[in-house]
């Protein structure tokens, strides 16, 4: 890796002077913190690292260095599931995918060759000339799934959660209303859309309910792989 990092300085100094890039030495040491990470990393990340080193770079100029750096070829940028904009290294000839923890926010990078041949071969059959492309797979990771097995309140359930009702708290009056709606203790359900602050959408079989954030509160549910 330090072998690739010192070419990707060397390919860098070349590009920037031929291109008249101005701030080339401030925006080398952007690059060269930016190479000492192996994260997926903000602007605000990127400047508190450099903060850290001793230098005091503006966000503004931060993110202009790292918008350069993308147009050359030396980073990538993502926004994951619509979030903030996360920069990380691209290396010629690397290419990975990733798995995102709609929990706790972390990113996994992975790499698998059939997958790569397989949408080669999907291009093809489709006749599609194929030019790029990224997958990102949102789920839940492997620490986080230990908490998921516990049982929680339906609010807060992760969307494409798959999980089964285990009780209905909040007297009679709850337990009749989901009753008559067609909700019933051990029912599987898959979560379609929850934002945290209001309503849940969920699906039981192929029938959708809409459910207040106080209902969904007073549903008990776990996960279906406990």
């Amino acid at each position: 890796m330090k072998q690739i990092h010192q070419r990707e300085k060397d390919q860098f100094k070349t590009l920037f002077e031929q291109e008249h890039i101005d701030n080339i030495d401030d925006r080398f040491a952007v690059l060269e913190i930016f190479l000492q990470t192996e994260s997926h990393i903000s602007v605000d990340m990127l400047q508190e690292l450099l903060r850290q080193k001793g230098y005091d770079f503006s966000s503004g100029f931060v993110r202009d260095t790292l918008k350069l750096l993308c147009r050359y070829g030396f980073a990538q940028k993502n926004k994951f599931d619509n979030g903030i904009a996360r920069y990380e290294h691209r290396h010629l000839g690397q290419h990975h995918d990733h798995m995102i923890c709609t929990k706790c926010r972390k990113i996994y990078e992975f790499q698998n060759d059939d997958l790569e041949r397989l949408q080669k071969r999907i291009s093809l059959i489709h006749g599609f000339h194929m030019l790029q492309h990224k997958m990102e797979i949102y789920g839940i990771c492997s620490q986080c799934l230990k908490e998921r097995n516990k049982i929680i309140p339906l609010d807060m359930a992760k969307p494409g959660e798959c999980l089964i009702i285990q009780d209905i708290i909040g007297g009679a009056s709850a337990r009749m209303r989901l009753l008559t709606m067609g909700l019933r203790q051990g029912d599987e359900i898959e979560v379609i859309t929850n934002n945290g602050q209001g309503q849940v959408v969920i699906a039981v079989e192929f029938q959708r309910y809409a459910l207040g954030k106080g209902l969904a509160q007073k549903i008990l549910v776990q996960n279906t792989n406990h």
